[in-house]
């Protein structure tokens, strides 16, 4: 695999930073490319030659988070809930910034539908419908229950700047 330019890597690392640091202040929709690139302290036309517009941008800052998080959770499958949620946790801690933006704001829904679609994929086998509480449930309606509402309890931790910390809400996800 070819190693990709210092410059490069620093240019788009601009851009995602001042995509993330403008929706603090303004709806995802309403950023301009022109306010981006002001921000991001390079030309419009630098924007075009590392993405297709701004939706691009979003999506590949997207991407980047949930290709990490399935990284983590590649990591933790031989871990019990509980221990694997904490590295989840950790990581939406260190990444305070950018996951309290998707998630605790209106302005990217697509990241929460996505962030779904990315639990309800891993939490696919980690589900047992044949002994216990599960026995007898439908498995897809129990994915979407657990994936649903483990967005939403991570949704209630940034929206409520982390009323409790990191390690508490692993804890607890994974008591639960």
């Amino acid at each position: 695999m070819s190693k990709v330019d210092r410059r490069i890597l620093k240019t788009q690392e601009a851009l995602k930073t001042a995509v993330i640091e403008l929706m603090t202040v303004k709806n995802f929709d309403d950023i301009t490319l022109q306010e981006i690139s002001d921000k991001a302290n390079v030309s419009r036309g630098t924007i075009y030659l590392h993405y297709m517009d701004k939706y691009d941008l979003l999506d590949k800052l997207i991407e980047k988070h949930i290709n990490e998080l399935r990284e983590r959770c590649e990591a933790a499958s031989d871990l019990d809930f509980v221990t694997g949620s904490v590295i989840w946790t950790e990581y939406f801690e260190s990444n305070y910034a950018f996951f309290s933006m998707m998630l605790a704001s209106k302005g990217a829904p697509f990241f929460r539908s996505r962030f779904l679609e990315f639990l309800i994929e891993e939490f696919k086998d980690e589900v047992d419908i044949t002994k216990g509480k599960n026995e007898g449930l439908n498995k897809d309606l129990v994915v979407q229950f657990v994936a649903s509402s483990y967005v939403g309890v991570v949704e209630w931790w940034f929206t409520n700047e982390r009323p409790v910390t990191y390690q508490v809400l692993a804890e607890q996800l994974g008591a639960l």
